[in-house]
Formats: structure tokens, sequence, C-alpha cells
């Protein structure tokens, strides 16, 4: 929905013809039916705030051929967006998929299961019923099409925030700013089992994830050229469900021109707790805080008061458009010593830390002028994806976790060794040695 808004309001300037509108708009409404009408609430669009339902589903060619699942497919991503054009301001909760509802002649099930039984009229009908809002709209995307999408805007940069390494989602990607094709993007969003053997909810990261993919790919298609958004457009169409025409989505389009991702959209995630019953996870929605939470999306402010960052993988998991997570500052406490002859070194990496966002840095000198590397030290696993960000604020550099030979009272120890270039030049080795 957020990636057709900006595609077809670019292409509106450029000219978009009549009749390619309404052959969008045949591939748009395919397989939306009356039910689904009935269960959406009407509201003004570009004068009122108003909700639509994001539905992500685990449908693809692969899994259509293969017959095993004689074509019912479920939910995988659930997303209540709140957009309110009069003050450009876009709101993205995740939910759950996992979370137990009750539906209704099919029983006490989970969420992901409203839309195989009853499709996008059931799911929004769930939703709503849920989260105490009216729904206006409904938007949906198959695996196919997602990967589809961001192949046809060439990739997306996304700051991968961990390592991961799964199977079930489709392989392999590496932690760091790079470039992701599709199937690597339909990786970050599907990966669960990443996050399995930490702290982190692997549903929670996994939603962030997907917010942050979402986001990367809508500022591709507001930088592309017209014949990119063209091609985008068509692609869109060919894989995205939802009742909206394209004179909607321009009339949404325009009124948010001027919105700032960074300021202007916040983002959260259903607040739940988690059980692990008969070899399968269940959500438990947390009905106080999730009224809360809620209650503050209505009246248009952030779900929670401050964003918020996963400390062991640093996935930003809440948005709030004003919190620490956005502004770049850090404050976990970092002691840096020169351990070579090069006076002011402490001084120059205390700067650096200082101009990348860290805020509680001291400088000092080392117990040896004869350190041959310049390291980050670190006491605890929690504290690896910190280390690696001080790591990438100096430039160079090693984070190691604390074997016991190094003492200190702050979170960091930085020891700048005699390969120090001055900061800012050399490149940092993020592997995290025992």
């Amino acid at each position: 929905m957020l990636a057709i808004v900006l595609a077809v309001i670019v292409l509106a300037g450029a000219g978009g013809a009549w009749a390619y509108s309404q052959y969008i708009n045949g591939n748009l409404h395919a397989g939306i039916d009356s039910s689904l009408r009935s269960s959406l609430v009407q509201t003004d669009m570009t004068n009122e705030p108003f909700y639509v339902l994001l539905l992500g589903t685990d449908e693809s060619s692969d899994r259509d051929e293969s017959g095993d699942y004689g074509g019912s497919f479920r939910s995988d991503s659930i997303m209540l967006l709140r957009i309110d054009a009069q003050n450009k301001k876009a709101t993205l909760v995740s939910i759950h998929r996992d979370t137990m509802v009750d539906l209704g002649k099919y029983g006490k099930q989970k969420l992901n299961a409203a839309y195989a039984f009853g499709g996008p009229a059931l799911a929004v009908q769930t939703v709503s019923s849920m989260a105490g809002v009216g729904i206006s709209h409904y938007a949906g995307i198959n695996f196919d099409g997602f990967a589809q999408v961001v192949d046809a805007v060439g990739g997306v940069q996304v700051d991968v925030p961990v390592e991961i390494d799964d199977e079930d989602a489709g392989g392999h990607l590496d932690a760091g700013l790079q470039t992701l094709n599709g199937e690597q993007a339909l990786i970050l969003c599907r990966s669960r089992d990443t996050y399995a053997d930490t702290s982190a909810d692997p549903d929670s990261m996994r939603a962030a994830n997907q917010r942050l993919v979402l986001s990367a790919l809508a500022e591709k298609i507001l930088a592309s050229d017209p014949a990119t958004i063209a091609k985008t457009i068509n692609v869109l169409s060919q894989y995205v469900t939802t009742d909206l025409d394209v004179d909607d989505i321009i009339g949404i389009a325009q009124a948010l021109k001027g919105l700032d991702p960074d300021t202007d959209v916040y983002t959260g995630m259903q607040p739940v707790t988690n059980e692990y019953i008969d070899g399968g996870w269940y959500s438990y929605t947390d009905e106080s805080a999730w009224k809360t939470m809620m209650k503050r999306v209505d009246a248009g402010l952030p779900p929670n008061e401050t964003g918020t960052v996963d400390e062991v993988t640093g996935t930003v998991t809440s948005t709030s458009g004003a919190g620490a997570e956005d502004s770049g500052q850090k404050t976990a406490s970092v002691s840096v010593k020169n351990g070579t002859q090069v006076t002011g070194a402490a001084t120059r990496a205390v700067e650096l830390l200082k101009s990348a966002g860290f805020t509680n840095v001291v400088a000092g000198n080392a117990n040896s002028l004869a350190y041959p590397n310049t390291l980050v030290i670190y006491n605890d696993d929690t504290l690896q994806y910190e280390a690696n960000q001080i790591v990438a604020a100096l430039g160079q550099g090693t984070a190691v976790k604390n074997d016991g030979d190094y003492v200190f009272s702050t979170k960091f120890l930085v020891i700048i060794g005699d390969d120090w270039t001055g900061g800012g030049t050399g490149s940092g080795s993020t592997s995290s040695t025992s």
C-alpha cells in the first residue's frame, strides 16, 4: 500500500493515461468481493484519519503448484496502518500472527487463520474487533509479489541488524548496510529462527525488519526515474490486492506530500505474552497495554512514548519520531585509553564517538603504550551490537569479548593501538572474538 501510493503519485505527475489507470484498477481489485467491502467503514480519506489493514500472505507460485496447501493460505505478516493526511502522519502497528483470537464458528484460532478461513473480509473483521477501531481499506501482497517489487526498483538498501542464517526463511544474509535484491529482502522479512537463541521475541524482530524493508522500498521508489516507477506500478498491480482505486491512491499521496519519514512515521508492535504449548508458540494479547497503545494511536500519538531498540540485535522495534533511536544518540558509557605513543590519539577517538552520537565518553591512557591493534572490548554478548557501532564510528578496530584480561567499570573499553590512523578512514572489523 505505502509503496503503490508513492509510485502512483509520481506517475500521475508524469501524466499517467486514463486507460492505463483502468488497467491498473482491474488488477488491484482482483479478488475483492462484496463481503470485504461490507466489512470496511466509510471515511473521508483526505480530511480525517483512517485505518488500512495490510496483509502479507504466504502464497507463492511454488506453494500453489505443490498442492500441499489446498489453495488455502495464511497471512504471514499483519500490520495496521493509520493514515492522517491532514496532519501528514502515518503509524504502522505490527500484530503477531500467532495471536489467539475467537473466530466465531471456526473457534479459537491463531490470528493468521482468519485469512485462510474467511479471506480478507474475516481478517478485517477480526483485527478491527481486537484493535477497537474501524478499518476503511485493505491491501494484501503475496511472497512472489514482494520479491518482484523489490527487484523492479533495482533492490533496496537496508542496514541488516544481525547476521541471518535461516534455511526456513530462504538462506543467508550478512549483517550491515547493503543492497538487497527481492529474494534477499524476503529472507530478512521472513526470518524468525535467527532470533530463537536470543532473548528477543522472534515475531517482534521479524515484524521490525518488515517495517525496515517497507521504509527502504518507499524511499527507493521516491528516488526512482519515471521508467522504473512505471515498471514498479505494473508489477505492484499484479501482486497487490486492494479495494482502493488509482484515483484514491493519488488523492492520499497528494495529501501526504511533504511527510518526513524520520519524524512523521511512527511504528510499534502489539504487546503480548508468548507461550509454548504442545509443540507450538501462541501469543496472548496484553489487553491493558494493548488498549493503552491503541488509545495513543487513535489519538494520533506514537504507539509508545519513546522509541525502542533491542539490546541483543540492535533491531529498532518501535519509533516515536523523536526518540534516541531516531536521533542517533547513544548513551552507553565508553572509556577510551591511548595504548600508543601518539599524543592525542584517545582525544581524537572521543571526538569521533561524540560526533557519531555517543554522549558518555571519557579519555585516558592505557597501562601500556605497546598495543599493536585498536580494540573495542565488551563483557557480555548482549553488548556486541553496540561494540560494532563503536568500531564503525571509529572507522577501524576490532570488537572483542572480554576474556578476563581487561578490567573496566564502563560498558565498553576502547584501547587505541599502533594501527590507529586518526579515525574515519580505516575499515573496522566487526567480528566478535572470545
